[in-house]
């Protein structure tokens, strides 16, 4: 597919309104524009993910990810009913699994709730997670007004799993894991 972009500024936009891809004009602010901003917002943290990642199998899987969004935010801004099935969502749903449960394999299970944090590929890892929720979030307030079908929503899910699991890779399997300690008193700074 060959795509080709002439123009950036448009003046299309000034007004609060905005063109779907099929060409309907819509509120800025309307649950499909907001939920293909979030899905914006997360493919952006992703990308910062990807920057402190060495070359290997999570950049090459984080950098497909980040396909996966695009293709994710071309669906849902084309609507139809019935929503067009997101292409390949099977085996994406699958290809993310595969790899939840490879990482998750070296990695202890857990005693207790971890803070986002840790290396800086982990702390971006766990804030792309709670990004990709948000989107998820909003995805579901569109869902509630159109059919987007089950393929997004599971997707969406199925992404801020790995990336918890993601994290916790990136911190030495776990071992580097920021634990959370319940109704501690505050540290003697002095």
């Amino acid at each position: 597919m060959t795509i080709r972009i002439d123009r950036i500024v448009t003046r299309g936009g000034d007004r609060g309104q905005t063109s779907l891809g099929n060409g309907e004009r819509v509120p800025k602010d309307s649950a499909r524009i907001e939920a293909l901003g979030a899905l914006d917002e997360a493919n952006a943290i992703i990308g910062l993910l990807r920057g402190t990642l060495p070359t290997g199998r999570n950049a090459t899987f984080i950098a497909w990810i980040q396909g996966l969004l695009f293709d994710i935010g071309g669906a849902v801004c084309m609507p139809a009913s019935p929503p067009r099935p997101l292409p390949h969502a099977a085996e994406a749903l699958q290809a993310m699994e595969q790899e939840v449960e490879r990482l998750r394999a070296d990695i202890p299970p857990l005693r207790s709730f971890i803070l986002p944090g840790g290396t800086p590929a982990a702390a971006h890892a766990h804030l792309a997670r709670t990004v990709v929720r948000r989107a998820e979030r909003r995805l579901a307030t569109l869902a509630r007004q159109d059919d987007i079908g089950t393929d997004i929503p599971a997707c969406m899910n199925r992404l801020s799993d790995y990336l918890f699991v993601l994290g916790r890779h990136l911190n030495d399997n776990g071992a580097a894991d920021l634990t959370w300690t319940p109704a501690s008193p505050p540290p003697d700074l002095n």
